[in-house]
């Protein structure tokens, strides 16, 4: 989701600037311009002495433009701690079946599935990665391949062993996964 934020919110920013930009080259090249455009000419300013006085003595003006510049700096930070935010998942909620609930350390479940996955037959090396809630995270695995594995037979594996393990012994009705296949760099053999 922050991605899809982060790409929004750059798109319309980059739609605002290349508008606003436009108008002020239009203007400043002289090219005719429509009659509601902000700007007519060369010597057009973009706010007029009259423009930026206009509102001062309207007693709702600095209320107002304190609460735009407020939302603006709260807005600010929320993108930024959004941006700090770590992506992996500190602790998984484990049902302890007494009402209460236990934490079980994000890591430690990351690691445990990424021995299990590293142990199966033509895996070189496996690396496990949640995210999402606690109370329903989802994993991302990376699998290095040796020449000999079979993909299918080893995700097959993944899903019915490693996985299953995790998602049982987590106490979670579910664990999605994302799987990434990538084969060792190894050179040809030779036939002699």
């Amino acid at each position: 989701m922050l991605r899809t934020v982060n790409r929004v919110l750059l798109g319309l920013t980059a739609v605002v600037l290349v508008c606003v930009g436009g108008a002020v080259l239009a203007a400043g090249l002289g090219l005719s311009v429509p009659s509601w455009w902000p700007w007519y000419g060369r010597s057009d300013v973009l706010l007029s002495e009259a423009d930026r006085d206009r509102w001062r003595g309207e007693g709702w003006w600095w209320p107002a433009v304190i609460a735009a510049l407020a939302i603006v700096v709260v807005l600010a930070l929320w993108w930024l701690l959004a941006q700090l935010r770590r992506a992996r998942l500190a602790e998984v909620l484990v049902d302890s079946g007494d009402g209460e609930g236990a934490l079980l350390r994000g890591r430690a479940l990351e690691g445990v599935l990424a021995d299990e996955a590293g142990n199966l037959d033509g895996v070189a090396r496996a690396q496990v990665v949640l995210t999402g809630r606690r109370s329903s995270p989802h994993a991302g695995i990376r699998l290095l391949m040796e020449p000999h594995a079979a993909p299918e037979e080893t995700l097959g594996r993944l899903t019915d062993e490693a996985l299953a393990h995790a998602r049982d012994s987590a106490g979670l009705a579910q664990l999605p996964a994302e799987v990434r296949l990538r084969a060792v760099r190894h050179r040809a053999e030779r036939v002699s």
